[in-house]
């Protein structure tokens, strides 16, 4: 049933693809996508997404049982996301798992992201569900076109994570050609920004650090805290996590070690022979340093976040949060 608060006029291709009310998706994020919330922002109307390694390896719930913990929670849709970079053998056999379970339990939309979303598309088109694949610039969006992608998810220069290189309506334009629609990825922290983007012609956006200072995310108290008191400025890029830039909120420990790899990392990593080995030792060291760092109230070293920081001055349930932008989006079309 839908929610009477909510505006009931949006009809953009993400509307359709993902069949929700509210063209608004809760980004997965590692660590921060616990069942909680990605129910919360679905049931509400926007979608959310799941992170397989936040939902099993960090807050500790087998795949499938994770699944159905977040259907006892909202019946609306939710989405997955698969990170198809084949690192390695293993996990790409895994990441195969997961999408399969996704599918056998009635997940139809998918978010793909780090490689060729190739076998997902053909996977989920014959489950009849929707792809939807991140892009930082015009090849990516390229191959996830060649690909047989449904949609884009434009992931700008002020996202959290893994930030592209454009601004939101540069990379629009150098994408748009493509004829498929784009989520605006990055920057949006406010309800003014969701409506600035949808004027700019996006279908749709993804936001993930305003959805880390909501009562649903397990986030720790002084991570939320941060988010609120911190300035766009205040968010700065770090090659320390993962091997290339992440950006992350400029506490003491990440101005005491550094923002650059060392020289020696660097170089590995551009090695074609040493390239993947690295990546996977970054993966593991990083996946248990944020996952420390999310959960412990004394830690305090790394902490992803956007910029869109300097919009968020109050920890609110996500549900509270999609219904306000949806608000400020429709007024703003002259509902």
């Amino acid at each position: 049933m839908s929610d009477p608060a909510v505006p009931r006029r949006f009809d953009t291709a993400l509307t359709r693809h993902a069949g929700i009310e509210v063209p608004l998706i809760c980004g997965a994020m590692y660590p921060c996508s616990n069942p909680e919330l990605v129910a919360a922002v679905s049931e509400a109307g926007g979608i959310g997404i799941v992170q397989p390694l936040s939902l099993t390896y960090v807050h500790g719930h087998e795949f499938r049982a994770g699944l159905r913990r977040i259907r006892e929670l909202t019946a609306k849709p939710i989405g997955m996301n698969a990170l198809i970079e084949k690192s390695s053998r293993r996990y790409h056999e895994q990441m195969t798992r997961w999408v399969e379970v996704a599918l056998d339990e009635g997940v139809r939309f998918f978010i793909t992201s780090l490689g060729n979303p190739r076998w997902v598309a053909e996977r989920v088109h014959a489950a009849r569900g929707v792809v939807y694949h991140d892009v930082t610039e015009r090849r990516w969006a390229e191959k996830g076109a060649a690909a047989g992608v449904d949609g884009l998810i434009g992931v700008n220069d002020r996202a959290g994570g893994h930030a592209g290189p454009r601004a939101a309506p540069e990379l629009l334009d150098e994408v748009a050609p493509f004829g498929l629609p784009v989520v605006c990825a990055g920057g949006i922290g406010t309800a003014a920004e969701f409506a600035a983007a949808l004027r700019m012609g996006y279908a749709g956006a993804q936001l993930g650090t305003r959805f880390i200072a909501t009562t649903e995310c397990r986030a720790s108290a002084a991570y939320k805290r941060a988010l609120i008191h911190a300035r766009d400025e205040d968010v700065v890029l770090s090659e320390r996590l993962t091997g290339i830039p992440v950006a992350v909120l400029d506490t003491p420990y990440v101005r005491r070690v550094g923002l650059r790899a060392g020289a020696l990392e660097r170089w590995l990593l551009r090695t074609r022979r040493t390239r993947d080995l690295m990546r996977t030792i970054y993966a593991l060291r990083s996946m248990g340093r944020l996952k420390r760092d999310l959960l412990d109230e004394h830690r305090s070293r790394y902490w992803q976040a956007g910029k869109s920081v300097g919009g968020i001055d109050a920890i609110e349930p996500a549900g509270a949060i999609v219904r306000r932008f949806a608000a400020a989006a429709a007024g703003a079309a002259g509902e």
